[in-house]
């Protein structure tokens, strides 16, 4: 089974669409079977994308640092739950374990893992597939900086066949399943 790395918020405090969105992400990659490797937390939408597969016969992978599992917040149903130190292990081991990744809505955390995800992408590190999930506009403003970087030259327009942008669920899948690797021209390598 191919395995989906799911970034998103662990917020308890979010409006319900973006819980029954992470539900029906998770749905649907058990329905197409994909394991969900995520974050490990019961809570906010990475608690739902969790129960979402697991209610649906999916498989979940969590990978959680041990100052969260102090407080309880681990999801204990999960099929595997590895438990790490920092964060930084944490995102290590997810980006490893996973074959492609999904950003849904999510606040500074999610967008950190998304930009190093898609920083390695640029620097051909990573040559996995990468999605937004633009939920009701939700990354319509940092799809507009990302045009932005290239517009004032700080990235070449390469970036822009790193990702892909997904404006519902459904949307997803194709976007994943049709990946086809498109090569950059970082030039992190040389200097002029």
């Amino acid at each position: 089974m191919p395995s989906l790395c799911v970034y998103c918020a662990s917020s308890d405090r979010l409006d319900q669409k973006y819980y029954d969105l992470a539900t029906r992400v998770g749905a649907e990659m058990a329905k197409r079977q994909w394991t969900l490797v995520y974050g490990g937390g019961k809570t906010g939408m990475m608690g739902s994308v969790a129960r979402g597969a697991k209610t649906a016969g999916g498989r979940v992978v969590g990978v959680i640092p041990e100052f969260m599992k102090v407080r309880e917040l681990e999801f204990t149903e999960a099929d595997e739950l590895i438990s790490v130190i920092t964060m930084r292990e944490r995102k290590m081991l997810m980006e490893t374990r996973a074959d492609a990744f999904l950003a849904l809505p999510g606040g500074w955390g999610t967008l950190e893992e998304i930009l190093e995800i898609l920083t390695l992408a640029h620097l051909e590190v990573l040559k996995k597939p990468i999605v937004l999930l633009n939920h009701e506009g939700y990354y319509d403003d940092l799809i507009k900086l990302f045009e932005k970087i290239v517009e004032e030259k700080f990235m070449r327009e390469t970036i822009r066949g790193k990702y892909a942008v997904a404006n519902t669920v459904e949307d997803v899948f194709p976007l994943l399943d049709n990946w086809t690797h498109q090569p950059g021209d970082a030039k992190w390598y040389q200097t002029k």
